[in-house]
C-alpha cells in the first residue's frame, strides 16, 4: 500500500511539474523573413534587428521566474513565398521557437498564421494588410498601422495638404496596391475632391506615353499611386519631358526609398509609410550606431521595430514569469511595454498595433525630409 501510495505520489507530482512548463536554459526565438531575392535585403534588415537585440539581451542576462537563460535566433528563409512561408513556419514549431518575428508580406504571413496558432506561437509581423489580424487567430500581432490606416492617410494627406484640384489615383494591380488606392480614392472622394481619373497599370510599367494625355485631358496636377519606385521614378521624368513639372505625386511605403532622393527631382514627391525611421525617435541616434558597428552599414528597413519586439517578448516573458504559448500570447495582449526605440509597443485583443502611426514624407535630394505623422488621420 505505502509503495503504490508513493508511485501515485510521484506520478501526480511529474504530471504538475509538467503542466507547469519549466523555463529552459535555451529560450528560441524563430524569425522568418526574405533573407534572399529581391526582398532579401528588407528581410535580413529585419533579421539583424532581432540579433542585435537578443546580443543585448544574453549580454544583460535574461531572467525567467527566477532563472537566467541564454536566448538563440533561429532564423528561416521564407523568400516572400507563401507556400515556402508555410513550409518554414513548420520548421520553426518543430525546433521549438517560443515566438517569431516574421513576416515582411502579408500573404506569407497571412499563410503561415495557422501554423504559428496551432502550436499557439506568438506571431509578431511587420505585414500591413488589415486581414492579417481578421483570421481568428489569437497568435497574430502586427508591429505597425495597417494599409486601411495608410490608405486612408493617402487619401487626407492629398486632400488636405496638397494645392491640387484634380486628382489621378492610380494603383499597380495588386492586391497590396489596388487596396491602398481604393481607400484612397474614396478617402478624396469624401473630403468632396475630384478623382479624374482611377486607373490600374501593373508592377512592371516604366512607360507612361498613354497615361500623360489622360492625366492631360483630366487637368490632372495630384497623383496618388502604389507604384514601386522605380516606376515612379520613370513618371517623374517623363511627366517633366511632358512639361508637367508642376504635377505633385504621392506615393505609399514601397516608394521611400534611396532611388528617388539619388538626384534633386524636377517635381514634388511625397511619400507616406507606417515604418517611422530610427532617426525621429529619441533613443534612434544610439541605435543606428549600434547598427553600423555590428553590421557596417545603414538599416533600410524596420531593423528597429524587430529590436524592440524581441524586447516586447522578452518583458512579457518577465511578467509572465514563463514561456509557455498561450500565457505569453496573453502576456502580449496585456501589456503595455517601454521599447528601446519606438517608445511602447501595444496590442490589442485582435492584435493590432495601439501605437500605430502614418509618416507622411517628401523626397529632398539625399534624404527623405518628415512632414508629419499621425494614427488619427
Amino acid at each position: 500500500m505505502f509503495r503504490r501510495v508513493f508511485v501515485l505520489g510521484v506520478v501526480a507530482t511529474s504530471l504538475v511539474l509538467a503542466a507547469c512548463s519549466p523555463v529552459p536554459d535555451t529560450v528560441k526565438i524563430g524569425v522568418a523573413q526574405p533573407l534572399s531575392g529581391p526582398l532579401g535585403a528588407l528581410g535580413t534588415d529585419m533579421l539583424n534587428g532581432v540579433k542585435l537585440a537578443v546580443e543585448d539581451l544574453n549580454k544583460q542576462g535574461l531572467k525567467i521566474d527566477g532563472k537566467t537563460v541564454k536566448v538563440e535566433v533561429v532564423a528561416v528563409d521564407d523568400k516572400a513565398d507563401a507556400a515556402t512561408g508555410k513550409t518554414v513556419a513548420k520548421q520553426l514549431a518543430d525546433a521549438g521557437v517560443v515566438a517569431v518575428i516574421g513576416h515582411l508580406n502579408s500573404g506569407v504571413s497571412m499563410a503561415a498564421a495557422p501554423v504559428y496558432a496551432e502550436k499557439d506561437i506568438p506571431q509578431l509581423a511587420i505585414s500591413t494588410k488589415p486581414e492579417y489580424t481578421q483570421m481568428n487567430l489569437p497568435t497574430t500581432l502586427r508591429l505597425v498601422a495597417n494599409d486601411a490606416l495608410q490608405g486612408k492617410a493617402m487619401g487626407s494627406y492629398a486632400a488636405r495638404n496638397i494645392n491640387g484640384m484634380s486628382f489621378a489615383v492610380i494603383d499597380d494591380n495588386t492586391p497590396y496596391g489596388k487596396g491602398l488606392c481604393d481607400i484612397a480614392a474614396g478617402q478624396l472622394q469624401q473630403l468632396k475632391k475630384t478623382v479624374s481619373l482611377r486607373k490600374s497599370l501593373d508592377d512592371k510599367t516604366t512607360d507612361f506615353s498613354a497615361l500623360i494625355p489622360e492625366l492631360k485631358s483630366g487637368s490632372v496636377d495630384v497623383i496618388v499611386t502604389t507604384l514601386a519606385d522605380y516606376q515612379v521614378l520613370a513618371m517623374v521624368e517623363q511627366l517633366a519631358q511632358a512639361g508637367l513639372t508642376k504635377v505633385q505625386i504621392l506615393g505609399g511605403d514601397t516608394i521611400k526609398t534611396d532611388k528617388l532622393i539619388k538626384t534633386a527631382l524636377p517635381l514634388r514627391v511625397y511619400a507616406t509609410s507606417p515604418i517611422i525611421e530610427p532617426r525621429e525617435f529619441l533613443q534612434g541616434k544610439a541605435f543606428l550606431e549600434k547598427y553600423r558597428k555590428a553590421f557596417g552599414g545603414e538599416p533600410i528597413y524596420g531593423a528597429h521595430y524587430a529590436y524592440d519586439a524581441v524586447w516586447v517578448l522578452s518583458a512579457a516573458m518577465q511578467r509572465g514569469r514563463t514561456v509557455d504559448g498561450k500565457k505569453l500570447v496573453a502576456e502580449l495582449k496585456s501589456i503595455d511595454a517601454l521599447a528601446p526605440i519606438t517608445n511602447a509597443v501595444r496590442f490589442n485583443e485582435k492584435g493590432e498595433q495601439f501605437y500605430g502611426v502614418i509618416s507622411v514624407y517628401t523626397a529632398r535630394q539625399g534624404v527623405w525630409d518628415a512632414v508629419t505623422r499621425s494614427d488619427n488621420w
